[in-house]
């Protein structure tokens, strides 16, 4: 029997974005800046339209990996501003791969784990490079699944992503949960049907015309302190 102050825990899967929302981008940003002139803003131009043409790709029944994407665009924005890339750059597919956690990440996911969440990567990024990427940054471990977006050949914040998402995870919509830094994305989970927490990383926002989130949170620490109650 329950003891009723001290309910078995909520048994809910949380899908967690990973780049920008566990993984900080901060090198990626400087490599490509650096390449485009020591230029932060032109990083910043750079990761919108690769955002942008991801879904271009989505729209018109096209597919190319996050990686080429992202080269493919950085072509574009040095063309753009008249800058010649070397040829012998390092890709940026190896940096993302190597990009650190946010220092909130381990312990809270960890918190999160213990507190009888099952935990999910769902991710833009192709499912070898998410493989990577969670492995370098020691969290790979945490998570029952890492999904790629590539499985079913379409970009979030498409509905269709996220409804694969938790068919995959044979769970009802009312049991899943969107974990995120980026209003497109947290959006497109609710749309779905999913709760959605916001996680507020630096110079990240909602859409004021989207779905509001069920949570705001500055950390997946604060996450895991706040769905506790729920537990």
């Amino acid at each position: 029997m329950t003891d009723s102050h001290n309910p078995a825990p909520y048994s809910g899967t949380l899908f967690f974005d990973v780049n920008e929302t566990l993984l900080d981008t901060t090198e990626l940003n400087r490599v490509v800046a650096q390449r485009l002139g020591d230029r932060p803003e032109r990083a910043e131009a750079w990761f919108t339209s690769l955002l942008h043409h991801s879904l271009v790709e989505s729209v018109t029944g096209s597919w190319h990996n996050f990686g080429d994407i992202a080269e493919a665009v950085l072509q574009m924005t040095a063309t753009r501003y008249g800058i010649t890339l070397p040829a012998d750059a390092t890709p940026l597919a190896d940096i993302i791969a190597a990009m650190p956690a946010h220092p909130d990440v381990a312990a809270g996911l960890s918190a999160l784990q213990q507190q009888g969440f099952t935990l999910v990567a769902l991710t833009n990024s192709s499912a070898a490079l998410a493989e990577k990427q969670l492995s370098s940054a020691g969290l790979a471990r945490l998570f029952t699944r890492i999904l790629s977006v590539e499985q079913v050949q379409v970009y979030k914040p498409d509905l269709k992503v996220y409804q694969w998402a938790m068919q995959e995870m044979d769970q009802p919509a009312s049991q899943c949960m969107m974990v995120a830094a980026h209003g497109w994305d947290v959006g497109g989970a609710k749309r779905a049907g999913m709760k959605t927490a916001f996680v507020t990383r630096k110079g990240q926002a909602l859409y004021p015309l989207a779905p509001a989130p069920d949570l705001i949170v500055s950390d997946i620490g604060t996450l895991a302190a706040k769905l506790k109650p729920l537990c």
